[in-house]
């Protein structure tokens, strides 16, 4: 009876905010201005392919930065006493309570030629040194926006990890770097894998990072999107035909990591 209660909330939601959308993009994709079926929205889709490129490239190196910093960033916070534990979490999820734009613009006064950085470039007798309008500000920017979700998802897991496993190791006379690589890195995974879907989908689609820190100098895949829908160059079709490949993009990802993730849960199994 619960199930039957539960279950039509469930359904309407998918249908509307799900089911619906992805179906008026598949359907403007596949359909010219005056609704008649056509592929050239998709043909013209190839006439973005650098942008695409400079997307997933820019995106790959954010959703890095984020892991690398994440990872260990989790794996301390899941190691110490439960106060200090809330005390972090809560610190590292502060930021997500202040509006995006805002911390935006912040990001754009830390970067200019007279920001802290380049302040900090001077002490050290380097001179100016402006980052702003570059994309090494844009990846400021997804990182410093989108880390939270990389930490998150592998604290979820690390702190739900079986100490028995790491205990079990140690008695059979593993080192610490040998119990970090052969069970808490693949125990892990699940919310590495997470993490990483978290950080880069928004971080290749992103459009406010790119016109607001880069100047509008290196257009994005999401600013390519936007245009389409908002600029001044009105093409709905095409945006979907973009946000379609670019979909079709990010599941191929994601099955190939889930692909990667099951394999390695069999090997710690078989371990």
């Amino acid at each position: 009876m619960k199930k039957r209660v539960v279950l039509p909330p469930y359904i309407f939601w998918l249908v509307t905010f799900v089911l619906v959308p992805m179906s008026l993009v598949v359907y403007f994709a596949f359909t010219d201005k005056n609704g008649n079926f056509s592929l050239s929205n998709l043909n013209d889709v190839f006439l973005y392919s650098n942008v695409f490129l400079r997307s997933i490239w820019l995106g790959f190196i954010a959703t890095s930065f984020c892991f690398l910093i994440g990872y260990p960033t989790a794996y301390i916070i899941s190691r110490v006493n439960i106060k200090c534990r809330k005390f972090l979490i809560a610190m590292i999820m502060l930021p997500m309570w202040t509006n995006f734009l805002l911390k935006t613009y912040a990001w754009m006064t830390i970067l200019e030629e007279r920001g802290f950085v380049s302040c900090f470039f001077q002490f050290l007798g380097i001179g100016k040194f402006s980052l702003i309008n570059t994309s090494s500000a844009v990846v400021f920017g997804m990182v410093y926006n989108f880390i939270t979700y990389m930490i998150l998802p592998i604290y979820s897991v690390l702190i739900r990890n079986d100490r028995h496993l790491v205990e079990a190791a140690q008695d059979l006379g593993a080192n610490q770097l040998k119990i970090f690589l052969k069970v808490t890195f693949p125990l892990s995974l699940p919310g590495v894998i997470a993490g990483i879907a978290m950080v880069f989908v928004p971080s290749v689609s992103t459009f406010v990072l790119s016109k607001m820190l880069g100047g509008g100098k290196d257009l994005l895949i999401g600013d390519i999107i936007d245009m389409q829908f908002l600029g001044s160059v009105y093409n709905p079709c095409l945006g979907s035909a973009i946000s379609l490949v670019l979909m079709i993009l990010v599941f191929i990802c994601s099955g190939i990591m889930n692909q990667f993730v099951k394999r390695e849960e069999r090997t710690v199994i078989a371990l």
